[in-house]
């Protein structure tokens, strides 16, 4: 059915019309871990064609995320499914339940080929030919996810969600973004008074963070703004041939939640899903002995905001890691857990 893995940022659809988001790069062979992000729904404000949806997933927030677990419970149990990798019960789509896999490179050479778009595809072609140009990345690395990549969107409120493959490609979107004089030289800018100040808002009511915290955060934020008074996000995704690692590689045994203060000792994962720090000179408020080599987050809020040698603090869940090729055993903290119910958190500090 595919001539490539299922990658972070794509979709699936199911034979009961629900759409899938694929998290991260690594699942099961007979498995596609993801969340419920639209149900079908004829009250939906999302549509295509005749068939309209609902966005279940409305914030990306672990209170939300429990309450698609909840429908899928109630509606469609299969998937739902315990990896005993992670510890926890997650919502995986078994493979023979996959209908349709969305490609985002695929669909992005569809609307620059197309000569029929709407407006807001034809934003998203203007976009990505803008980041190209801007960073030397080539049109073929980039792809567009989210509802345009399933043909739902409306011109005038949905998002451009762009992805960017390869490691080297990320990067160099990142430094072409980091650099640009936003607003002055193209039409790409950072929010406005209003915007910012809705974002800072949805993130505190979401997020354990204060104003003040939710602002600095926001200052390390690259990878989103709007181009041409839309909203626009930029998603890096490592190729098959990057990852050091496969599912079931290593396996994670859960040991309460803690809090940390540490050194960001490398930070060049920490733009990808999972966003990963890894971190030195690390000081624990719980009286525990441990091996903490690295804090990690699926969170997309928490990705990027801290570089090496700066200091985070954070709080999560203590994992003891057995990495099963290297033959060894560390700990970690993950941030963003089910158990953790929206109360964990990465902060930059001074």
């Amino acid at each position: 059915m595919d001539d490539r893995n299922f990658r972070d940022r794509d979709f699936l659809s199911t034979e009961e019309g629900f759409m899938f988001c694929v998290v991260g790069p690594y699942h099961p062979a007979d498995r596609v871990i993801s969340y419920l992000k639209y149900s079908p729904n004829q009250a939906g404000d999302w549509r295509r064609g005749e068939d309209r949806f609902k966005r279940v997933m409305r914030v990306y927030t672990i209170s939300n995320l429990l309450e698609t677990f909840d429908l899928l419970r109630n509606k469609a149990p299969q998937y739902l499914y315990y990896s005993t990798t992670y510890d926890v019960e997650l919502t995986a789509v078994p493979r023979e339940n996959v209908v349709t896999h969305f490609k985002p490179e695929e669909k992005l050479v569809g609307l620059i080929e197309g000569d029929q778009l709407d407006s807001l595809q034809g934003k998203v072609v203007d976009f990505v030919s803008l980041l190209s140009r801007l960073s030397g990345v080539p049109i073929s690395a980039f792809g567009v996810t989210g509802s345009v990549l399933l043909d739902i969107h409306t011109p005038s409120f949905s998002d451009m969600d762009v992805t960017v493959y390869g490691v080297a490609n990320s990067f160099a979107v990142k430094r072409a973004l980091t650099e640009l004089r936003w607003g002055s030289e193209s039409n790409i800018k950072r929010f406005n008074e209003e915007k910012l100040a809705e974002w800072a808002a949805s993130k505190m009511q979401n997020h354990p963070l204060n104003l003040a915290e939710a602002m600095r955060i926001y200052k390390r934020k690259w990878n989103m703004g709007t181009f041409d008074r839309t909203f626009f996000s930029v998603h890096p995704v490592k190729l098959e041939g990057e990852l050091a690692e496969e599912y079931g590689d290593k396996m994670f045994i859960p040991d309460g939640v803690v809090t940390i203060c540490a050194v960001v000792d490398d930070d060049r994962d920490s733009i990808f899903l999972p966003a990963t720090y890894k971190v030195r000179e690390v000081k624990m408020e719980e009286e525990l002995q441990t091996r903490i080599e690295e804090v990690v987050t699926y969170e997309g809020i928490y990705d990027s905001l801290a570089t090496k040698g700066e200091v985070i603090e954070a709080r999560g869940k203590l994992e003891h890691v057995i990495d099963r090729v290297a033959n060894k055993m560390y700990d970690r903290v993950l941030v963003g857990s089910l158990e953790g119910k929206g109360r964990e958190f990465i902060k930059p500090r001074d």
